[in-house]
């Protein structure tokens, strides 16, 4: 289990109230696909992703950035219980949908997109402080959807 100081949840609380899931979360996935372009082979189904334009342009890009972010939202509302959320998530993945586990390395590559992309938005208010307490979390959502796997 993560502990999470009065200051971290505090930080946490504040970041993610500042925050618009329609705006970040296309945005965050978008650089993902352009940055990384290997890992546009895990969403063959979403049409073009020729170019930087054709990904921002997406509406499946863009949809699917809303639902992860949509689902970091619970982890923020549960911060004591994470690894619980996503229990089942991640027993999809590997059960069910047999996802390979070399594709949840893109799942880091996504977090560190997203604090860019926060970052940007919130400039010197971004304060390493405050990346810090973001990437713990970040790095425990990921840690929980991977927990099956590893």
């Amino acid at each position: 289990m993560v502990e999470w100081s009065a200051a971290e949840r505090k930080i946490v609380a504040d970041v993610w109230g500042k925050i618009s899931i329609d705006e970040i979360g296309p945005q965050a996935l978008a650089r993902l696909l352009i940055v990384y372009p290997w890992t546009q082979r895990y969403f063959g189904a979403f049409g073009d992703l020729s170019s930087a334009g054709a990904i921002m342009g997406n509406p499946k890009v863009s949809e699917h950035g809303k639902t992860v972010l949509g689902a970091l939202d619970k982890a923020v509302k549960n911060l004591d219980d994470i690894k619980g959320l996503y229990a089942k998530l991640s027993k999809m993945h590997y059960e069910k949908l047999n996802v390979d586990p070399d594709n949840f390395r893109a799942s880091y590559l996504l977090a560190d997109c997203l604090s860019i992309v926060v970052a940007t938005k919130f400039g010197s208010a971004f304060s390493p402080e405050v990346q810090a307490t973001w990437q713990k979390l970040l790095s425990v959502v990921v840690a929980a959807l991977t927990s099956k796997y590893f």
